[in-house]
């Protein structure tokens, strides 16, 4: 409600009008006047009055009939009307109220009545404009909520199909930005981890659909558990081979360490499978190569289909370790060894003359980690 508040006295007497303009200006409201019943609704429209002193007997439109016009009017705000008029009997009463009036006020017009009334009704006007305001502020609350719980839900859903594809650090690192953009190329140290399901081709040839599915699935499924809980990030599965690295795209402490400590949990885990399938008839086994180096690391691919991919010849060692490895081996490289040298119990292996290497690669057998480094 405006200050001062407005009020506008409608009364097609001048007399009347000057007595009521006089005593509510006097007492510091802002006064809008009309002198018939038409003119009453053109300048409550125009003028938006916080009030209204409304004669019941004026000529076009008569005040019952313009106050329930008024209280009809949705695109008006709501404004307390009091009927001003000498008819006291309780049928005038009682029409002017189901027109809409909130007040009587009988002529001759008591001074202190008025002031009490005028009081009164724009008190409630307040009121009411306040719980008005209050609602539309709610309303825009709630609005508000909506569309972020909206945005969040639909990040969440963005997050949660990224993840399918990706490592949940990547999704992550897509849907925030991180300080730059992780797919775009960088270079960056890791630790790479090769695994492969030896005899897995043989089976697979051999086997019922079924089986190689079901087999596939206990083994992407307790891998994958275990490279989640190691914070690993998961470059491409094919069928029975899997590539892991470490430390991209969200740097970690202790990567060398993080690979073998997977590496170890996954041949634990294998162990168990590996046992079940072969009572199956399914000759299945498990072998590991870690590396470590530089890399180049981003998105790979072409407009509709990309992978985010570590290419060097870190992947390629770490690859033709698992290559070389035996069934139930892990295999690391010197650099990875020199890391973790106080965690594991190692023997060395070779000189191995890797594919793709000129020069003979020494390497090392993780036989176990040592006693209190599990």
């Amino acid at each position: 409600m405006r200050t001062p508040p407005r009020v506008l006295i409608a009364d097609d007497n001048p007399t009347n009008v000057r007595i009521l303009r006089a005593r509510l200006a006097g007492e510091g409201y802002d006064v809008v006047t009309a002198a018939d019943g038409q003119e009453a609704l053109a300048v409550a429209r125009e003028t938006g009055p916080d009030l209204i002193l409304l004669d019941v007997m004026m000529p076009k439109v008569d005040g019952i009939e313009v106050c329930r016009r008024l209280k009809a009017m949705r695109d008006l705000p709501f404004t307390p009307i009091i009927l001003v008029t000498a008819m006291t009997d309780a049928k005038d009463v009682v029409a002017g109220l189901e027109a809409g009036a909130d007040e009587y006020l009988g002529k001759p017009v008591d001074h202190a009545a008025l002031g009490a009334r005028v009081r009164s009704m724009l008190r409630i006007k307040a009121l009411h404009d306040t719980v008005t305001a209050q609602a539309e502020e709610i309303t825009r609350w709630n609005a508000t909520l909506e569309r972020r719980v909206a945005e969040q839900v639909a990040e969440l859903e963005r997050v949660g199909r990224l993840k399918r594809f990706f490592s949940p650090q990547l999704a992550d690192a897509i849907v925030t930005g991180g300080a730059g953009d992780p797919l775009r190329s960088h270079r960056r140290e890791i630790s790479v981890v090769f695994l492969d399901l030896r005899g897995f081709t043989a089976f697979a040839e051999t086997a019922e659909p079924e089986e190689v599915s079901g087999v596939l699935g206990a083994y992407h499924a307790e891998m994958g558990r275990l490279i989640l809980e190691h914070e690993g990030t998961l470059e491409r599965f094919t069928g029975d081979g899997m590539m892991i690295f470490f430390n991209d795209p969200v740097p970690v402490a202790n990567p060398e360490e993080r690979s073998v400590r997977m590496a170890e949990a996954m041949r634990a885990r294998l162990r168990a499978l590996c046992a079940e399938w072969r009572r199956r008839g399914h000759e299945l086994d498990f072998s590991v190569g870690i590396a470590k180096g530089y890399a180049t690391i981003g998105a790979i691919g072409f407009e509709g289909r990309w992978d985010y991919a570590a290419i060097g010849s870190v992947t390629n060692l770490a690859a033709r370790l698992c290559s070389e490895a035996s069934p139930d081996q892990i295999l690391i490289s010197q650099r990875i060894h020199a890391a973790v040298a106080g965690l594991v119990q190692v023997k060395e292996v070779g000189p191995l003359q890797l594919k793709g290497f000129h020069r003979p690669i020494v390497a090392c057998e993780v036989v176990c980690l040592k006693e209190g480094a599990i």
